[in-house]
């Protein structure tokens, strides 16, 4: 019988940035039982250190330069004619939207696509941001999202039935996980398999003290934050200042209080499972879109925390759990095998016995669950953004800015703090030829033409449109009513 899956996905969530990752001053008692009750990946790697390129990358089990989404998304989420306040109203690029929505993957399969194949019913809850929020996309037939890519947390512009609705003074942590609790009882109903994509805001930003409840801000209010570096503020940053000023701590006790609020959340997905007597036959996913630095190489951000864009091990890497005792063996291991977010959709495709291929550039890592190990022969991650390349082979990783650089070279075992950058000398030219070599190879393999990242301009300042001639624009929406209210 194929398991239900519920897809829990957090927004700029370092692997750092949980209690059962090694995080002391964290209080997430529920993500901790799942990896106490499942697996904990420790080197599970996005594909590309910012929003909307990572779940893309998630969706499609390609990279950027394949799927065309190559920086957060700035315009194409809603109409902006028929939505023209909500522009003014929000802070995190829905001023760019212009004039229509744009459907990123359209003509893109995505995993979604292939559980629907397979008899799932899909369920979103939360955010999207991969173009055209109002309608339904990816064979959702449940669709409860955000208009844009972030909002105020106790002001979110919700998306359900073609309608947005301002709600003011409801906190979008516990609307997403009112909705998803709710659609566990519905769809649970049915003799359907269930997939249910629960994508929280948390913990991006904002982090003042008003944005989230008062219990968790009054918890953290005396945290040391001794977990997080304190050092200067990076020269390249592209936010700031922080270091020495009050800005540090009120972030990170912004950051640690909309995780433990999230964690509450998922406290009561998992109670919602555990009353219709699936939960152990559920696959349960817990990760993030891309990590996060709070602090960590004096950098506030992910992988446009600097310009130069970054791929700090901090940026890359993200939380990745997996609980399902019907599908698991020996649990409360942690997983140290190299795993990549395109890995996901053959991992799922394995699961549901299809072993789809097609343009996936990841492999399954199916055979985990069991007790073994990943298929690969030889153990490389990838991440891009724009004209930043990464690969990770065994100790090394390797990172190369076209056109000009800077490159950059790091042994992981002796330098996990990615402070000594031995590109360029005389004892790792042949290792580094090695890692460009395979870099080089590998992005030959699986970029599509028109969307290669390398010659586009990404500054990590959002994206306004599909690179090449796959800008697909869908006007107008047709019978389905589009309305605005607040309330």
């Amino acid at each position: 019988m194929k398991p239900n899956i519920v897809f829990i996905l957090s927004d700029d969530q370092g692997a750092w940035a949980l209690h059962c990752a090694g995080n002391k001053e964290l209080l997430t008692p529920n993500i901790d039982r799942l990896s106490a009750e499942g697996l904990l990946f420790d080197s599970f790697y996005c594909a590309s250190p910012v929003c909307s390129p990572a779940r893309a990358s998630l969706m499609t089990g390609r990279m950027p330069c394949a799927h065309g989404v190559l920086d957060w998304l700035r315009s194409g989420n809603i109409d902006a004619v028929r939505f023209s306040k909500q522009g003014k109203e929000n802070p995190y690029g829905g001023y760019a939207d212009e004039n229509e929505p744009i459907a990123y993957l359209d003509g893109i399969p995505c995993y979604t696509d292939m559980l629907a194949r397979n008899g799932y019913t899909c369920a979103l809850s939360g955010k999207w941001h991969l173009g055209d929020s109002v309608r339904p996309q990816k064979s959702f037939s449940d669709w409860y999202t955000i208009g844009q890519g972030g909002c105020f947390y106790y002001h979110p512009d919700i998306v359900e039935n073609g309608q947005i609705t301002v709600r003011h003074g409801q906190y979008i942590t516990d609307l997403i996980t009112d909705r998803a609790v709710s659609d566990i009882h519905r769809l649970s109903k049915s003799d359907a398999p269930f997939y249910l994509s629960v994508h929280y805001t948390a913990p991006h930003n904002p982090w003042n003290a008003d944005q989230h409840p008062k219990k968790w801000i009054d918890y953290y209010d005396k945290c040391a934050f001794d977990d997080t570096p304190d050092v200067p503020d990076h020269p390249d940053m592209t936010t700031g200042p922080v270091y020495g000023t009050p800005a540090r701590k009120e972030n990170l006790r912004g950051y640690y209080a909309a995780i433990s609020a999230m964690d509450e959340g998922i406290g009561r997905i998992i109670s919602a499972l555990e009353s219709e007597g699936i939960f152990d036959e559920t696959l349960v996913i817990f990760t993030a879109d891309n990590g996060m630095c709070m602090g960590h190489h004096g950098v506030w951000g992910k992988g446009n925390g600097t310009f130069p864009l970054n791929m700090y091990e901090q940026s890359v890497k993200v939380p990745f759990i997996a609980r399902c005792p019907a599908l698991i063996a020996d649990p409360g291991r942690v997983v140290s095998d190299a795993v990549s977010a395109v890995d996901l959709y053959p991992t799922l495709s394995e699961l549901v016995d299809e072993n789809e291929k097609g343009e996936l550039a990841g492999e399954s890592f199916y055979p985990v669950f069991a007790g073994g190990h990943s298929r690969r022969r030889e153990v490389m991650i990838f991440d891009e953004y724009g004209p930043v390349r990464m690969i990770r082979r065994g100790k090394w990783k390797y990172i190369h800015r076209y056109p000009y650089g800077k490159h950059e070279l790091y042994d992981l075992e002796s330098d996990p703090d990615e402070s000594n950058n031995l590109f360029g000398l005389t004892d790792t030219e042949a290792v580094t030829l090695e890692l460009r070599h395979s870099l080089e190879a590998f992005f030959e393999a699986h970029r599509i033409s028109d969307f290669d990242s390398k010659s586009e301009g990404v500054t990590g300042t959002g994206q306004m449109c599909l690179p090449g001639k796959r800008a697909t624009r869908l006007k107008p929406y047709g019978n389905i009513p589009v309305t605005r209210k607040e309330i």
